[in-house]
């Protein structure tokens, strides 16, 4: 697993801390959503994850390695893939199948296992077929799910993708989330996810709400968006579908609206208004 104690961590151009004694415990094979609004410290942790920041005070441990431990740094990020906002940041050969295979090479795979890691991570991602294209040809959602294979290819355990949607359309989302989901699922990927998208949170097992540097919520996705108040305090929002019932219920309906999904508020509503005529 991993294993946050006690984290702080203050940038040297701030007063304040950006993380204030985060206590988190990440097991193997969860999909974890972390939320919170512009510079509530989200994607700050997820930078302690792989030491990319290092912290001020306690410590970050993955499977037993203190990220501090720049002695381990290689084994580290073997351990643990980021994936981050922007894919053309991430990107670094001229042909797709090239650039999957660059993070292997860099470890010293044998040719024979990183053909067999390139093949595996661009079927995984749904980009097998686009394996000879050049990068730039490619839609944002495709650049991304490249970008996650060149990661899948170096066959961590762990992946935490920062953002990774925070450019695309809502295709682009869509096929990247379906990436995302199927690493988790299939492949029993560990997964932890900042978004600012709520309905992408609602598809995790378990969403952590940050703000100030500190966790204020973890829980499953169904507590956590009943609690609309809280988030709206604290400056987020909820799924479509839960505020729709929030609304409903706060005009007098009797009716519940931890509900996540289309199919769920429509059943919920069916129960309080009967069936819709033919």
């Amino acid at each position: 697993m991993i294993e946050i104690n006690d984290l702080r961590f203050k940038y040297e151009s701030r007063e304040e801390f950006a993380l204030d004694g985060i206590n988190l415990k990440i097991k193997e094979g969860e999909f974890v959503a972390v939320l919170g609004h512009n510079g509530s410290g989200k994607s700050t942790l997820a930078k302690h994850l792989n030491a990319i920041l290092l912290p001020s005070g306690g410590k970050v441990y993955a499977e037993g390695i203190d990220t501090a431990d720049l002695s381990r740094l290689t084994q580290l990020r073997r351990l643990v893939g980021m994936v981050f906002q922007n894919p053309d940041n991430q990107i670094v050969a001229s042909v797709v199948e090239e650039d999957v295979a660059f993070g292997p090479e860099n470890l010293g795979v044998p040719p024979e296992e990183i053909r067999r890691r390139v093949d595996f991570a661009l079927k995984t991602v749904g980009m097998y077929e686009m394996r000879n294209s050049a990068p730039y040809n490619l839609s944002g959602g495709q650049k991304q799910r490249v970008a996650i294979a060149g990661i899948i290819a170096m066959m961590p355990k762990y992946i935490v993708f920062d953002e990774p949607t925070a450019m695309l359309d809502p295709s682009g989302r869509q096929e990247v989330m379906s990436a995302i989901k199927t690493l988790n699922r299939e492949h029993g990927i560990t997964t932890l996810l900042i978004t600012h998208y709520m309905d992408e949170a609602a598809q995790a097992d378990r969403i952590i709400v940050i703000d100030h540097g500190k966790v204020i919520v973890d829980d499953t996705p169904q507590m956590t968006f009943a609690n609309v108040a809280l988030l709206k305090k604290l400056g987020l929002d909820v799924p479509q579908v839960t505020d729709l019932m929030y609304r409903l219920r706060g005009e007098g309906a009797d009716i519940k609206y931890n509900k996540l999904t289309v199919d769920e508020c429509y059943d919920e509503l069916v129960k309080v208004l009967g069936k819709p005529k033919k």
